[in-house]
């Protein structure tokens, strides 16, 4: 049976695939990471649209994958819009900043929006957060480099607790109400940012109303998959020889690890 296409500047995006599956586990999934060309955060638009559409083009077309989800902000805000209108009968989601959730956790919160540089300067979470920003006070933070630890497998070490702890310094200790993780790779670094920021601050992220809408979608175009087997996953990266094969098993040790 055909697969669904998960996409991502690297490997962060198997916190949306950790949710697809499920949602989705009798569904196939092809996880396609773009380490090579990471990270996409300090491209620029044309760059990561460009990029984005050669990969959607491969897993769509040469692949045959059935649905696509564009797991990662920076390529979501770059080229979503332009995919769908390329392939009109393909359902194609991307993520968005779960900044409504975290907006309505309480009366006027204080929120901060984790992401990365790109993100936090494009019109789409602009939009996004001017629609809330009556409902509370609303902090964007850009976070350089935040996902190359991520993408080194480091999720715990000192070198990121020094990193986020300086980063968050100003925010520690719940001067905050909740957090929005803006990048797929962010979730992997909760546990450390939950701790610097305080044990009452609450942790959003967009991956489960992701995995939810591409249910939808899926339903609407006729392509849910009917089998009661569960479905099989697959690792691939654009690295080559030795390195994608380290970056595979990353994957796969990502995939496993609770959130």
């Amino acid at each position: 049976m055909s697969s669904i296409a998960v996409f991502d500047s690297g490997v962060g995006g198997i916190s949306v695939l950790k949710e697809l599956v499920k949602v989705l586990p009798n569904e196939n999934f092809l996880f396609y990471g773009d380490s090579k060309n990471a990270p996409y955060g300090t491209k620029t638009l044309d760059e990561v649209r460009k990029l984005t559409c050669e990969h959607a083009k491969k897993l769509l077309v040469d692949d045959g994958c059935k649905g696509l989800v564009v797991a990662c902000n920076t390529a979501t805000s770059a080229a979503v819009r332009v995919l769908r209108e390329m392939y009109p009968n393909v359902p194609i989601v991307g993520i968005e900043p779960a900044v409504k959730p975290a907006v309505l956790c309480k009366e006027h919160p204080k929120v901060l929006v984790m992401a990365t540089p790109m993100t936090i300067s494009q019109e789409k979470l602009r939009k996004l957060i001017d629609k809330y920003s009556d409902k509370g006070d609303i902090i964007p933070l850009p976070c350089p480099g935040l996902m190359d630890f991520v993408e080194r497998g480091d999720l715990e070490g000192e070198d990121l607790r020094k990193y986020l702890t300086e980063l968050l310094y100003e925010y520690r200790d719940n001067k905050v109400d909740s957090v929005v993780l803006g990048c797929t790779h962010y979730p992997f670094a909760k546990k450390l940012i939950q701790e610097i920021l305080g044990d009452k601050v609450l942790v959003f992220d967009g991956a489960e109303g992701t995995a939810r809408e591409m249910k939808r979608r899926l339903q609407e175009a006729d392509l849910l998959e009917n089998a009661e087997n569960k479905g099989v996953v697959e690792f691939r990266n654009s690295l080559d020889g030795e390195k994608n094969e380290q970056k595979v098993q990353l994957c796969e040790r990502l995939f496993t690890r609770v959130l």
